[in-house]
This record gives C-alpha cells, structure tokens and sequence, in this order.
C-alpha cells in the first residue's frame, strides 16, 4: 500500500487495586505515620517483547498517558497508575493502518500490569483481546533511555520534516501548528504539538485529516491524538509521532517518523 505522508503507527478490579494511586504520584503516608513515594514511569522506554520478539518502544508523559509501539507498527494506548513501584494500565490496542492482527482485527482492548523503577527499568505483562475475540499477551522487559532527560521545547521540534516512508513533507512552527499534505493520497494534515512538561523529551500531539482519498478516506475528519518524541542523536533529528483515534465506524493508528530536511 501507499505510505501516507504522515505513517503512522477497566474495570472495577483496577480501580479498587489503585483507588488511592495516580500515575506519577505525590508522597503517600500511612496510619504509622510513614511515607511511601510512588515510582514514576515518565521517560522513554525501548526493549523487546519476549513473546513475540519485537522491539517494543513506549512513551509515557508526566500525566501518565502512555503509548507503547511495536516494531510491527502495532499500538497499545492507555493511561497508566502506579502504587508504589505496580504499574497497571487499562489500553486499547491497535495495528498499524492498513495492516490486521494475525485474525483480520484491526484493534482491540486489553491491560498492562507490572512494576517500574524510576529512571531504570519497566517490565509489563500484556493480556490483549482482538475485536475479533482473539487473545493475545505480551512479556516485555523494558529499560529507561537517555534521551528521556533531553528537555522539550516547541522551538526544539519547530523545523521542517520529511516522511521516512514517502519523502512528502511536513512543517511545525514555533507556536507548534503542524501541517503538511500528501500529493499521493490527498491526505492534509492540520494540528498541533504541545509541551506539557518541558522536563522530559516528550510531546503531545493531536491532528486532523481532510481530503484523503481512496482507501484513505476513511481517516477523513478523524481527531488523533498521541505522543511524541525528537530524537537529535540521530543524524538528520528524527521525531517520531506515534497517534490513533476512531471514527463512528472503527479505530486505527498511525507512526509517523520524521526527519528534519
């Protein structure tokens, strides 16, 4: 298929386990009078899922939004929260535009649980099911990357990128509006990127598309969201995007790797 010219890529249990917990959170004390300080799973993650062998990359923000990508394009997006150093989130899994899980599904619901040490180490476990009723699971040993640390700024990502994937063009300013369009497809792209916490090399993203055609059609006037991160050690810088969103009839995700022309 043609690359667009942005690729992309709970329960009741869960609440009552965590009723007293928040994703990074504040300072917790006990009846005897102690404090307990929660792990926080903020930074960028890579690492491999011992399952399936994939490489597994995950960004978490400073609210706890997560997204984790794996090598085959596939997503699993969910807010995450934390009790000490257990890390459970509830996520919507999604394979990459235009391609299926192994049963035809194009997403599916599922949840993530293990434990995290601040700025080292994430090992999760993954129980997925497919729309189409297949279950899947995960086992993923992660590790903190440097460029976690890299601080983030709309002028650090304000440039102008091309698509890995088709060569099309997009541009962000320093207000942080992005748009680009793809000859290809027709696909045009309007939105934004935003910087929450400037201390973490991590950004939020939320865009739009119009006028696409044939089998893009269907991504017409869908509203993703998602996360980003610039990776300047790599020669261009390469921002990685990582979004999905749904529209009355189903839900898709899309990477987008970006390098600065």
């Amino acid at each position: 298929m043609q690359a667009l010219l942005f690729r992309f890529t709970a329960g009741a249990a869960l609440a009552a386990l965590l009723l007293s917990s928040g994703c990074t959170s504040s300072d917790n004390s006990s009846s005897s009078g102690s404090t307990t300080t929660n792990a926080s799973p903020t930074g960028i993650w890579t690492g491999t899922d011992s399952v399936t062998a994939l490489n597994i990359t995950g960004y978490i923000d400073s609210a706890g939004e997560a997204v984790f990508m794996r090598s085959d394009g596939a997503q699993f997006v969910g807010p995450t929260q934390v009790s000490n150093d257990t890390l459970a989130a509830t996520v919507t899994g999604y394979a990459d535009f235009g391609n299926t899980f192994g049963d035809g599904s194009t997403y599916g619901l599922g949840t993530l649980n293990g434990t995290v040490t601040t700025g080292s180490t994430l090992t999760l476990t993954l129980s997925f099911t497919t729309n189409n009723g297949t279950a899947l699971s995960g086992s993923w040993s992660l590790s903190y990357s440097t460029l976690s640390s890299v601080t983030s700024s709309l002028g650090s990502v304000s440039a102008n990128y091309t698509d890995t994937a088709s060569g099309s063009a997009i541009s962000i300013n320093g207000d942080g509006v992005m748009s680009g369009q793809n000859a290809n497809n027709g696909c045009v792209l309007n939105g934004s990127i935003t910087v929450s916490d400037s201390s973490y090399d991590i950004y939020q993203v939320a865009f739009t598309y119009e006028d696409c055609t044939g089998s893009y059609a269907v991504l017409n006037g869908v509203q993703f969201t998602g996360l980003a991160a610039l990776n300047t050690s790599n020669s261009p810088a390469q921002l990685t995007i990582a979004v999905a969103g749904a529209s009355s009839s189903s839900k898709y995700a899309i990477v987008l790797n970006l390098d600065v022309s």
